[in-house]
C-alpha cells in the first residue's frame, strides 16, 4: 500500500459517514467563480486526499473557490442518498454566495470515477436542479448496465437491483438538450472503470447536441487525481479552459 493510499485510509477510517462539506476559498475579499468537486470511491469512500483537496487547491491557485463535498457512503450510500446529499450540497453553496463571496454565475461541477455518476445521475434526476455552466468528468462511472463498475453499481443500487432502476441511473440513457456542456477524459489504461463509460457518454451528449470535449491519455490507469508524472498532467488546465469558454460574461459595471 502505498503512502497515499494509506493516509486516505486513515482519513477513511477517522471521518464521520455523513454530509458535509469543506470550502477552499482564496481569502482576497473578492468574489470569484467556484467548483463543486464530488471525489469518487464506488459509492464505499469518499476520496478526497485525492480527488478533492488537490483538485481544489490547483483551482485556488488559478483563481478559484472550490467547494469538496463529503456523502454518504458504504452502508449509508443506498440510492437516493448520495444525490440528496449532493442536491443539499449545491443549494447549501448558492446559499452562502455572500457570506463565502461566490461569483453565482457561470459556477462548475466536477466529478470523478463514482464522485462522476453522482455529478452527473443527478443533473439528470434532480427537477428544478441549479445548473452549473459545465460539467467536468475525471475517468467516471456513467453507466449502471453490462459495462458498469460493479461495486460503484453494488454499493448504490444493492446486490439485485431492478431493472428500471438501472435505466434510471445509467446517465447515458437519461442526457437531454438540458444537460450542461461537459468536458470528460478518461485513461486507455484503466482497469477499473471501463473507458467505454466516457465513450457512451460522449456518444449520448453528442444525439442531444450538448457541446462536449472528451480527452484519451495512453497508458493512464484510473485514481490518477491530478496525473502529476502521467500523460494526463495538465488536465486540470485544460478543464478549466473549458469551463471558461462556457461562463457568462460579468457585465462591465460589476468588473
Amino acid at each position: 500500500m502505498s503512502p497515499r493510499e494509506k493516509l486516505q485510509k486513515f482519513i477513511d477510517t477517522v471521518r464521520p459517514n455523513r454530509y458535509a462539506l469543506r470550502p477552499y476559498l482564496i481569502r482576497d475579499g473578492k468574489r470569484h467563480p467556484f467548483a463543486v468537486i464530488c471525489p469518487g470511491g464506488a459509492y464505499r469512500k469518499v476520496c478526497s486526499y485525492v480527488e478533492g483537496l488537490p483538485f481544489a487547491r490547483r483551482l485556488n491557485e488559478r483563481g478559484y473557490h472550490a467547494i469538496v463535498v463529503y456523502y454518504r457512503v458504504r452502508e449509508k450510500a443506498g440510492y437516493p442518498s448520495p444525490q440528496e446529499d449532493l442536491v443539499r450540497a449545491i443549494n447549501e453553496v448558492l446559499s452562502r454566495t455572500d457570506e463565502w463571496l461566490l461569483e453565482a454565475r457561470g459556477w462548475s461541477l466536477w466529478g470523478s470515477s463514482a464522485g462522476g455518476h453522482l455529478a452527473a445521475s443527478t443533473l439528470c434526476e434532480a427537477a428544478g436542479f441549479p445548473r452549473p455552466s459545465a460539467l467536468i468528468l475525471i475517468y467516471p462511472v456513467v453507466t449502471m448496465g453490462e459495462k458498469t463498475h460493479a461495486e460503484t453499481r453494488r454499493n448504490l443500487l444493492g446486490e439485485d437491483p431492478d431493472r428500471g432502476l438501472i435505466e434510471r441511473l445509467s446517465v447515458e440513457k437519461n442526457v437531454t438538450k438540458d444537460f450542461p456542456p461537459t468536458f470528460v477524459w478518461y485513461g486507455t489504461a484503466d482497469t477499473s472503470v471501463d473507458p467505454e463509460n466516457s465513450m457512451m457518454l460522449k456518444d449520448a451528449l453528442d444525439r442531444a447536441a450538448v457541446p462536449c470535449e472528451m480527452i484519451s491519455y495512453e497508458g493512464v490507469g484510473h485514481g490518477e487525481g491530478l496525473g502529476e508524472g502521467t500523460a494526463a498532467e495538465g488536465w486540470l488546465d485544460e478543464a478549466v479552459r473549458f469551463w471558461e469558454g462556457t461562463r457568462p460574461a460579468v457585465p462591465k459595471e460589476e468588473t
